[in-house]
């Protein structure tokens, strides 16, 4: 089984490294929201110190229920209820003149008036609306995009009792038409409340834990398999046999310190270049390349599994040889069109409500393939990664605002500009108590990276014998579940906004791992080495 998990590891390496490369620029947004923040700029004052929330705008057209828009609350006005039972109804009228400046030549009863941005001030529109006799004002962006109402510099106490609601361009515009036609449009404005903790943030924690768990003990067991095996050939041969090296047995891809941080720049360049170039069909090239990846984890860790069954040791041992691939099992070639087949019914069907399922399975299949083939081999290399990758979140979550005047990583995530929900490099699950709906999610590079720590230290572990609580392996996953479910702690803080994971994931990492080795006294061979001594049994005597 050894021998067929290796040569399909071969087989695989030049695909799951093309999707290494594309990894990174999904690694950092744990969840992503509308929610809509503080605004430190416009401070809150009396009357006007309402939080930002969004707003739930069910609408209907001649009595029957159409689409349901989402707005955002002013920082003035009453707020509005949590529950649509309570909302507040009403007719929507045209304003005019449209922008709401000056008194309406409309007499309003209790109406709900449809007003555009702009020539006065938020404030100045919603007590024109509210002493025309209007229950409620929607004002028009004069883009895509939702704005935050706030105060005037020089305003003092507002005293307003009509609430006031921003809607995005577009849906200004679908309004305007169906009532230009004559129809009866009503709406319902309400804000429910968005659950602190959900359960999909429990499911993805267990997701993104135990799929490092099964690449950690997978990855270990065949390496020790390998160097078993190695030992074996070394005591069997003669005293004149030479060596091999110690590595020829395995069929890693090792990171080294240059590549590590050239690994970070790259990924850097593609981030930017889909930030700059986000679009449609940028998307579908990335849909392509992560089914090609897809199907070579599936592949992989499905004839591994298999291969533990006796029922299919003929089909593994027998292989046939194919142009370019050489020798493939009969196992592979019977796994393959299977695999073929998932990516591309999930491909076809991606936009379904149950298709981030299919999504989740190919991308943890890559996940523990990745796992497997590409390996940090000492602590320097690994702590070089994690801090490079640390401060890549950093910058391209944070930093990138004042560059970019967005946040680059979180566009990128949401795949703004592109038609899609985002980039497919990530593991989803919807948000199940969450009336806003939407998902929760994690990049790959928010598993890959520490993962390779993970399986670093258990490889660590087996290779000295050590017990599970005298060695790193236990120290530095739950450091790693510590650190992802102090994100989901900082992102429900934060309002939902988008939290770089390497933020918090690294130090807690790092920190553990490299206290425990300096306190053990392991630091220099954890660090330059990155296994335990071990004696040559197949030593020639003097």
């Amino acid at each position: 089984m050894l021998a067929s998990i290796k040569e399909l590891a071969r087989l695989n390496l030049a695909a799951v490294l093309v999707i290494v490369a594309t990894l990174l620029f999904s690694s950092s947004l744990v969840f992503a929201s509308d929610v809509v923040h503080q605004d430190n700029i416009a401070p809150k004052k009396p009357g006007c110190d309402n939080d930002f929330v969004l707003v739930k705008v069910p609408t209907f057209i001649d009595s029957q229920k159409k689409d349901v828009f989402v707005g955002v609350g002013a920082r003035f006005g009453p707020t509005l209820p949590s529950k649509q039972k309570d909302a507040i109804k009403g007719r929507v009228v045209l304003a005019d003149p449209p922008d709401c400046c000056s008194k309406p030549k409309n007499k309003l009863t209790g109406e709900v008036i449809l007003v555009h941005r702009g020539n006065c001030s938020f404030t100045s529109k919603t007590n024109i609306a509210e002493a025309a006799g209007a229950s409620a004002i929607l004002v028009i962006n004069d883009q895509k995009e939702l704005f935050k109402m706030v105060c005037e510099v020089n305003e003092t106490f507002m005293e307003i009792s009509i609430p006031a609601v921003m809607l995005p361009q577009d849906v200004g515009a679908t309004l305007e038409e169906s009532i230009n036609r004559d129809l009866n449009v009503t709406v319902q404005l309400y804000s429910p409340d968005r659950p602190s903790i959900d359960v999909a943030e429990v499911f993805l924690w267990i997701m993104a834990v135990g799929t490092i768990l099964c690449a950690s003990y997978w990855s270990a067991w065949s390496d020790n398999e390998a160097i078993n095996e190695q030992e074996k050939l070394l005591k069997d041969a003669p005293d004149d046999y030479l060596r091999p090296d110690e590595n020829s047995y395995s069929s890693v891809v090792d990171i080294t310190t240059t590549s590590a941080i050239l690994f970070i720049l790259i990924a850097s360049c593609f981030l930017v270049l889909l930030y700059k170039f986000m679009s449609y069909k940028f998307i579908e090239i990335l849909v392509v390349v992560f089914c090609i990846g897809g199907v070579e984890g599936l592949q992989t860790c499905l004839v591994a599994w298999l291969s533990c069954f006796r029922f299919f040791d003929h089909a593994r041992e027998s292989n046939v040889k194919l142009p370019l691939l050489g020798a493939v099992s009969y196992l592979t070639l019977g796994v393959t069109p299977f695999c073929i087949a998932f990516a591309v019914v999930w491909a076809a069907y991606r936009r379904v409500s149950l298709a981030w399922i299919g999504q989740d399975v190919l991308g943890v299949a890559l996940i523990i393939t990745v796992l497997q083939i590409v390996r940090v081999p000492n602590l320097k290399v690994g702590t070089v990664l994690l801090s490079c990758a640390f401060l890549y979140d950093i910058f391209w979550v944070f930093v990138s605002k004042w560059l970019f005047h967005k946040s680059v990583m979180i566009v990128v995530a949401r795949g703004d500009n592109s038609g899609e929900d985002g980039i497919p490099m990530l593991l989803k699950i919807p948000r199940m108590f969450d009336t806003w709906g939407g998902y929760s999610i994690i990049g790959f590079g928010d598993i890959i990276l520490p993962g390779l720590l993970v399986v670093f230290s258990l490889r660590y572990d087996w290779l000295a014998k050590k017990k599970l609580r005298g060695g790193y392996f236990l120290w530095t996953i739950i450091a790693y579940g510590l650190g992802l479910l102090v994100t989901y702690l900082a992102l429900n803080l934060m309002d939902g906004h988008g939290q770089p994971a390497l933020l918090y994931i690294v130090p807690f990492m790092l920190g553990t791992f490299l206290t425990l080795a300096n306190s053990r006294g392991e630091l220099d061979n954890l660090w330059n080495k990155g296994e335990p001594e071990r004696i040559c049994q197949h030593e020639p005597s003097n």
